[in-house]
Order: structure tokens, then sequence, then C-alpha cells
């Protein structure tokens, strides 16, 4: 096991692309972290530069207690599983196991011990005989880990591998790589556009957007404390809902938008370093769906909301109630590059409405709530999120301020 470091690391393409822009990021000794992003945003760059399979531009890594610029994959102690499993057609799936380990000259007792040690922990010992075209997805998968696994290696580098897999048999895979984490804690970094294999399996993520991290914390504080604009609308699925709106102090702090008025605690402006002095400005107000309630079935103390509902979808446990609001969408770079990778997934959204915006709050399967009727939905509003309308920063966040100094430093 190892920590691996990036210190400002940068990757230039011929012709001048950056796909990685002065990455530096520490990853503990057996951690399993995850790098998530739009397709494009240079995570499986800087995957592969940890592998040795990219050069680097810029900057330094390294894997233990070697700085790594200079030497090639086979020398670096790592082991990678890649999206396409690149198994041996001819060979069964012990000799696919064992083939690297051969390569290496490694004696044979140790080789049967280490193919059937993964063997077992994979559950692929009654599969040992069979070539890959009599395995399913996810048994091939569960080989290609295999492979990484026998060679014992410092880290394991993990490139979208479950991403050609269907969805429930990810979700068996999800909870398979996570106890294999747990049971080998070996150093792995994971790399994956899908949000929710970054939350579920990651002890910390890292947002990358166009090649810079945006923020590294835990699947929880991304949730709950986003850095900026970007962030808060890549994690979280369904995606946070966003408005310009006034912050007015009446007969209390509240924010004012399409002709609702929602108040704000007043611990939530003391919380938020910075937020009193937004008071008679614009900011960017940030409501999750999951701090919806519909009103019949939530706490007196939340506010209300008066909306029609124009599409309901019922998941079972919850109810997702999709309405518009009479305020335009927030127009901001890092919304717009939410807005473009959506697009590239041929997930777009419902077009807007006029100068609508859409939203999604997420309510108690118990709710009587019907498409085309009204709903008075509740809204815990000391989960307010309040973004900066010109630099899309996080009001009264820890690291906003560094990020915002990085930003003047390069311009």
């Amino acid at each position: 096991m190892a920590q691996i470091v990036l210190d400002s690391v940068d990757k230039v393409f011929p012709g001048g692309v950056t796909a990685v822009d002065n990455l530096s990021l520490g990853i503990n000794d057996g951690e399993f972290m995850v790098f998530v992003g739009p397709s494009g945003c240079g995570k499986s760059t800087a995957l592969r530069m940890i592998a040795g399979l990219e050069d680097i531009s810029r900057g330094a890594i390294t894997i233990g207690e070697r700085v790594v610029n200079d030497l090639p994959p086979k020398d670096r102690d790592i082991a990678m599983v890649f999206q396409n499993y690149a198994l041996y057609p001819h060979m069964t799936v012990e000799q696919n196991l064992a083939f690297g380990l051969q390569l290496r000259k490694m004696p044979k007792s140790e080789i049967k011990r280490r193919v059937g040690e993964a063997a077992k922990m994979l559950g692929l010992e009654q599969y040992l005989g069979r070539k890959p075209a009599a395995l399913s997805g996810g048994q091939r998968q569960r080989v290609a880990m295999g492979r990484a696994i026998v060679r014992e290696p410092q880290a394991f580098l993990m490139d979208e591998p479950l991403s050609n897999l269907d969805a429930k048999l990810r979700v068996s895979m999800r909870a398979s790589l996570a106890q294999l984490h747990e049971r080998l804690g070996v150093t792995t970094v994971y790399v994956t556009h899908d949000q929710i294999e970054a939350m579920t399996l990651g002890d910390r993520v890292a947002v990358l957007r166009e090649g810079k991290l945006q923020q590294v914390d835990t699947p929880q504080n991304l949730f709950d404390s986003p850095v900026n604009l970007f962030v808060a609308g890549f994690i979280g699925s369904p995606a946070m809902n966003f408005v310009e709106a006034e912050l007015v102090r009446e007969d209390g702090p509240a924010v004012a938008f399409a002709g609702q008025k929602l108040p704000v605690p007043e611990e939530s402006i003391t919380a938020k370093e910075g937020l009193d002095s937004y008071f008679g400005r614009r900011v960017i107000v940030g409501i999750r769906p999951s701090d919806f309630e519909d009103g019949t079935l939530a706490d007196s103390g939340w506010a209300r909301m008066s909306v029609t509902a124009d599409v309901t979808e019922e998941l079972g446990s919850e109810i997702n109630v999709i309405f518009m609001i009479d305020a335009p969408p927030v127009e901001h770079k890092d919304t717009s590059d939410l807005a473009h990778d959506v697009a590239d997934e041929e997930e777009a959204a419902i077009p807007l409405a006029g100068n609508q915006s859409i939203w999604t709050a997420r309510v108690n399967a118990r709710s009587r709530v019907r498409p085309g009727e009204r709903i008075n939905l509740a809204v815990d509003t000391r989960n307010l999120h309040f973004f900066d309308t010109d630099s899309g920063l996080a009001i009264g966040h820890p690291e906003a301020a560094q990020v915002a100094a990085a930003a003047t430093a390069e311009a």
C-alpha cells in the first residue's frame, strides 16, 4: 500500500489542449479516492498519468516514497482495471489470473496460492476452467479485478470498470468493490462519470471540470457543502434547483423570487460568513429536491410554497414532483457547463416553457399529489444554499476564498 501525491501536475496535448491543469492532490495510504466529472474533464487522463500511460507536462507524481515521473508503468507497482476487461479469450479464467505472475517468473506455488485466494475472494472458484466467452459480463469484470488483485500491488487504478454492465449488475458490483476494498485495504483510485458510483464507493471524491480540481471531500460533505454552483449541480440526483433571488430583511431574513418569499433562519445568516453583506442584493439560491416535502406531511415550522405539479414520478419509496417557477433559468458558466453535460449524455431536460424554470421536489410516497393539481410544498430553509452571482462560489464556504484567490492569480 502507498500514498499517492500529485503536485501541480499538468497535461498539455499537442496543439495546446490542456487536459489536466495544475492538479494537486494527496491520496492517503489505503484510501478509496474517486475522480468524477463530466466527459472530457481530465479524470481518465489524470489516472493514466498516475499509471505511467501518459507523460506529464509539468509537476511531479509520487507513489509511496518514489517520484515516478520517469518510471515506466511496469515499475510503478500498480495494477489497472479497465472498462473493457481486456481478458485473453484463448485462456481459461485460471490462466488469465496467473498470466501476469508467470511473466514475472514467480514460483508456481506462489502463483497457485495467489490465484486461489483471489478466486475465492471473488467467487470465481467454479469458473476457473472456463474461457471468457462462457462468462457473463459481471463474471468477466470479476476476472479482470482478480488479475489486478493477484499482483498484490501498492495501488489499484480503475478506469470506469462498471460502465459496460447493466444497471442491476452495476449495483451488485459496487457492493462487491466496497467489500473488496474493506478486505484488502489497498490504495485505490477510481474514475467514473456516474456520481452514484462516486458517492457510494469513495472515501473521498474529487470533482474535476475542464482539467481543474473543483473540490475534494467526503461524499456527504460534497452534497451538504458544495464549494460552487458546478459542484452543487453535479452532485445529487435529482439535481439541485437554482434561482436568482433577492436577499431581504423585513420581519426577518428571507429570499424573494418568482412571487415566493421564503424565510431564512437567523442562524443560517450567522453561520455563513459574509452572507449578511448580501442583504438588498441578488444571490443565487439552491434548494435540493430532498429538502422539500408535501406540506400536509411536513413539520409545521417549515416554510411553504404553493405550486402546480406538472409531472409526478412515483418511485415507490418517494415521489418526484416536477413543477415550474416563474423565473428564468440561472445564467452562469457553471450552470451552462452542467446543461451541456446533460445534453452530451442525451438526458436533456424538458424544454423550457417561456421564461420559466423547471424544478423538482422529492416528497413522501404517502403524498396524494397528482399531475395538474396544486400542492403546498414545505421547504426546509435551514438547508438553503447561497452562491455569488458573479463568481458562482458558495457564500460562506471555508474553501471559497482559496478558490477565488487561485482564480485571481491565474487571471
